[in-house]
């Protein structure tokens, strides 16, 4: 089958084609699990972090991708929870321990880093970990869903917003343009605030519902009660603390933070950046439920997921393309 490797980690400002079109041996599925012949795969930041070692994998090669999408080819003895032929998602959490904290076990394996992903025709994982597709979304428009939607709703239940508080998103990229939407939908009466340093991903927040757009610095028209920072750079985080509400929440929704702008950490003040009972918390990977909850959700609200598309060859391109260029929604390949 086909397969875009990653066999050396790499710097992307020199490495330009990190990825190896391979040819390799098509995996069969063992006990528990199903093979799912693959149909699309979101391309992720942390895809970026893994070639870029900031979250490298433990071996390789390994074939990246954790935004997969595709229909059932063949089961693993003891499956009967699915059948040949239905289409299903994949997502970050490849298997873990099963339990409500399964994205802190040691037990976690994330697909694409410490199993082969999604950038390939056909990938394995435990039948109980590939979710149904809602009707509504067509195979292009779920990728991004079972990443960049689920770990942003995750993230939004952790800012523990309450109908009619204000929520920023700092940075609109994959997930904040479908996190815009989800909150919308689920706290209607709240504002929803995008900062974005590229005028077209602000531009683009506002097409979408956004009740204010400001670069990355700006002071928005009411403090926010919560934040989310999706951002790889440190900047965005002393941002979003300097102009949260008094008691206002920030969540950080970053696998890893690149170390390019770190000494600004340097210049957080306790009395400007973190007094009146502000908060910070992080989001550590996605679970079971993150999905399976956020799937039919998504549905019902009727999102909109904005998408690129990329033969599965040009792999490093699209993610060249994430790196570099402005972001409007989600980048998908197709096999």
């Amino acid at each position: 089958m086909r397969a875009m490797l990653l066999e050396r980690l790499a710097n992307l400002d020199r490495e330009r084609h990190p990825l190896r079109l391979a040819d390799i041996r098509r995996p069969e599925p063992a006990a528990g699990e199903v093979l799912i012949a693959v149909s699309a795969c979101g391309v992720c930041h942390t895809e970026l972090d893994e070639i870029e070692a900031r979250t490298p994998p433990p071996s390789l090669p390994v074939v990246p991708g954790h935004e997969v999408v595709g229909r059932v080819a063949a089961l693993g003895a003891g499956v009967t929870t699915l059948s040949e032929g239905d289409r299903v998602g994949v997502g970050w959490i490849h298997s873990s321990d099963g339990s409500e904290r399964e994205n802190l076990s040691d037990d976690f394996v994330a697909t694409g880093r410490d199993v082969n992903g999604g950038y390939a025709e056909f990938m394995t994982v435990p039948a109980d970990y590939a979710y149904p597709i809602p009707d509504a979304f067509t195979d292009r428009e779920a990728a991004p869903l079972l990443c960049a939607g689920s770990v942003g709703y995750r993230a939004l239940r952790l800012t523990e917003l309450e109908n009619g508080e204000v929520l920023g998103l700092m940075g609109f990229g994959g997930s904040g343009h479908l996190v815009l939407q989800l909150a919308k939908h689920m706290f209607p009466d709240s504002s929803v605030f995008v900062f974005a340093r590229n005028p077209e991903e602000r531009a683009f927040a506002l097409e979408l519902g956004a009740d204010w757009a400001g670069d990355i610095g700006e002071r928005p028209p009411v403090a926010p009660m919560a934040i989310i920072d999706t951002t790889p750079v440190w900047r965005p985080l002393i941002a979003s603390l300097w102009c949260l509400a008094p008691g206002g929440r920030l969540v950080v929704n970053a696998i890893r933070k690149e170390d390019a702008d770190v000494g600004m950490m340097a210049g957080i003040r306790y009395e400007t950046h973190l007094w009146h009972e502000k908060s910070l918390k992080t989001v550590a990977n996605v679970t079971r439920r993150d999905i399976a909850e956020f799937l039919p959700l998504a549905a019902e609200a009727g999102l909109s997921v904005a998408t690129q598309t990329y033969a599965l060859e040009d792999a490093n391109r699209a993610l060249l393309d994430l790196k570099y260029g402005a972001v409007r929604g989600a980048k998908v390949l197709v096999t």
